[in-house]
């Protein structure tokens, strides 16, 4: 066994060496000299003239990046990681600092052009990008995944992570359109809405960590404990031995569970269902032996006195403490299973869009080898886009994307918003819902993202069209069932997500704004560029400040706060993202002065390109940069597919996708399927699945 693993393991490695040596024949065998005479012509010399000060004379090593170390263009291009943040401070004007001399326009195209061109040797030097690492189902896609493999009527648990619900099934993906008027609640923060027909005596384990980006379902956070293990093998049972487990309301019953008719042939039955079931179960064939070892098990337990129904509960409890169930991961080079790089990429794209199992379809074109042709690829992401499952793609990732668990901890001061509290409810939940339902309206409509940074309509209840207008108290009705209506928005001020009373709120203490703080958030979830964490010695600033602060505005009163060196790199890039929303006051209401009478400056200069004064300006300097923020969201969108961090080696792919969608305004439903068609995601490995056949 071990030797056919180490051989199968050296005929993948030789296939992706010639891979490999194909990509460099077609370069030319001139292209490592030129890119030699790049390096020493261009790259080098700006190094020297505007970076080395920092990084690399004198011992110095800021961000322990030491560019004269970097010898020649080949060292530089085995260093993706390095190549990948140069690329990227240059070209968000991040480097060189304010304090040193800026590279001029055609020095800054010439080193981003050099840059990038070592970045594509080295995405085509490493054969074998990273495959998305082993990973437990989360809790979400548990859920999903139970429900439908018994195809219940009910949930297996509730799911507060679900931040939207649906009363009235309106969400209808395949009518092209959302309607004007819904009917929703919010299940972290509503009256009732954690109420819903689930199974009896089923408990859920503990809700996963989010990663760095904001995702529950990177590999690297979806590790399994012994305790989370025996969680695992307790809810298996729980589910098949709640009274909720029935006839009623499992909609498999009568085709795995009921009784035979009478004479029928005991062993094939058994084997016939078991067969069927496993497959869907863990997403491929089940092996003869497999197959054989749950049968056999099912037998022997009618032979010991137990009911058919009960055999078969026993078998499919098992199924579910499985790791083939309850574990995700490429399995293409498995021996001992059938051919199973199809069936890989079917869970990669159920999970991606539907948080759950494949259906039955997907399965089947898996076992026939069709799934991988990108015309059968394209239309079954146009069938699943179209299918009510979808919802659970808008319960998981814009919610993620956009961090709105932080609104369920805010809790703005009482005194100063007497008007957000009413009737032990806060009015942070029909803030919650509006940029979910905004989002969800781009997708159905396959509108474009571009509508996320600055739209004309959005969903507003009663008391946030009250809440914009002045932060007023209409609409304060006990949260259960609130009506949502599409509205027109004429003052820009407002539209998109950015300017949501939901990310103002949440972006801010009790008591004031923090410019850092949403400056950090428009970083990381429209740009995609997380700064990082603060020194751990520096203090906060303080919210009542010293003797005479109350005559400073916000901004004169954080100049002091980041004088210290190893902090003003960070705070350059990110203050002006968070000042240009200082308008919006602790709870999103519009404001023009602070309470001691000083105007609200909301200017600033956007990658030192963009000038702007006001958050209509700021909104127009990210529309001018929508090729960035395109990207950005479209390598967020990957890394939720992937379940996994972007790679360098990513790269060219998410190029091909954001400019294909450029061409029709960067509409959603073709970014997704522009990602569900390139390398990374068909591959599963990052290698190209025909070389993985």
């Amino acid at each position: 066994m071990m030797a056919t693993r180490m051989f199968e393991k050296f005929m993948l490695k030789m296939r992706c060496l010639v891979w490999g040596a194909a990509l460099l024949g077609l370069a030319g065998l001139t292209e490592p000299r030129a890119e030699a005479d790049a390096f020493d012509d261009e790259i080098r010399p700006l190094f020297r003239a505007h970076c080395v000060r920092c990084h690399g004379e004198n011992g110095k090593a800021k961000g322990k990046v030491d560019l004269l170390k970097v010898g020649d263009a080949s060292k530089l291009a085995s260093d993706p990681a390095l190549l990948g943040d140069l690329v990227a401070v240059i070209d968000r004007n991040e480097m060189p600092p304010e304090d040193e001399e800026a590279l001029k326009p055609d020095e800054r195209r010439r080193l981003l052009d050099g840059l990038k061109a070592l970045m594509e040797r080295a995405a085509a030097d490493e054969l074998e990008p990273p495959s998305t690492p082993i990973r437990r189902l989360n809790r979400f896609q548990y859920n999903n995944a139970v429900q439908d493999l018994f195809d219940l009527r009910v949930v297996v648990f509730t799911l507060p992570e679900r931040m939207l619900r649906e009363h009235g099934a309106w969400f209808q993906p395949a009518s092209g359109r959302m309607p004007d008027n819904v009917r929703v609640g919010s299940r972290p923060l509503g009256k009732s809405q954690m109420i819903e027909r689930r199974l009896a005596n089923v408990g859920p384990f503990p809700q996963d960590l989010r990663a760095e980006n904001g995702f529950d379902n990177r590999a690297d956070h979806l590790s399994i404990s012994p305790l989370l293990l025996e969680s695992f093998l307790k809810i298996a049972r729980a589910v098949v031995e709640s009274p909720d487990f029935n006839e009623k309301n499992c909609g498999i019953w009568n085709d795995f569970f009921a009784e035979p008719e009478p004479g029928a042939d005991l062993d094939g039955v058994v084997r016939d269902r078991l067969r069927r079931f496993l497959t869907r179960a863990f997403r491929r064939p089940a092996s003869a032996a497999l197959l054989d070892r749950y049968a056999r098990s099912v037998l022997a337990r009618i032979e010991g006195g137990a009911s058919f129904t009960d055999g078969m509960k026993a078998a499919a409890a098992a199924a579910l403490a499985s790791p083939r169930f309850f574990y995700l991961y490429d399995r293409s080079t498995n021996p001992g299973e059938p051919p199973s790089a199809d069936y890989d990429l079917a869970s990669r794209l159920s999970f991606f869009l539907w948080g759950s199992l494949p259906d039955q379809r997907l399965i089947d074109l898996a076992a026939r080898r069709e799934l991988r042709k990108p015309s059968v690829l394209a239309a079954e992401v146009d069938r699943m886009l179209n299918d009510r499952r979808l919802q659970r793609f808008c319960d998981s990732f814009p919610s993620q994307w956009l961090q709105l668990e932080r609104i369920i901890t805010s809790v703005p001061d009482p005194e100063t918003h007497p008007n957000f509290y009413f009737s032990k409810y806060r009015a942070s939940m029909h803030m919650m819902l509006e940029p979910l339902l905004l989002f969800e309206t781009i997708l159905v409509e396959n509108r474009s993202i571009l509508e996320l940074i600055d739209s004309d309509y959005s969903y507003r209840s009663e008391l946030l069209e009250a809440w914009y207008r002045d932060g007023g108290a209409a609409g304060r009705r006990p949260p259960t069932v609130i009506p949502f209506k599409r509205v027109p928005v004429t003052d820009r001020r407002q539209g998109g997500v950015i300017t949501t009373a939901a990310v103002m709120t949440m972006t801010s203490s009790p008591v004031r704004t923090q410019p850092i703080t949403r400056g950090a958030w428009i970083a990381s979830v429209i740009f995609n560029a997380p700064p990082d964490p603060p020194p751990a010695d520096v203090p906060p600033l303080e919210e009542n400040g010293k003797a005479g602060d109350d005559r400073l505005t916000l901004r004169e009163r954080f100049a002091a706060h980041r004088e210290r060196a190893d902090c003003a790199g960070c705070h350059n890039r990110i203050d002006p993202l968070g000042f240009a929303l200082e308008n919006y006051g602790p709870t999103g209401v519009w404001r023009d002065h602070y309470g001691n009478g000083r105007e609200v400056d909301a200017s600033g200069e956007l990658f030192r390109l963009h000038a702007f004064s006001d958050p209509i300006e700021f909104k127009d300097a990210i529309l001018a940069e929508k090729e960035r923020f395109a990207r950005a969201f479209a390598k967020h969108l990957l890394s939720f597919a992937l379940g996994r961090e972007a790679h360098p080696a990513d790269e060219a792919a998410l190029d091909e996708v954001v400019a294909a969608s450029a061409n029709d305004g960067y509409r959603l439903r073709d970014m997704i399927k522009g990602l569900a068609l390139s390398g990374p995601f068909r591959g599963g490995s990052g290698v190209p699945a025909s070389v993985r056949e």
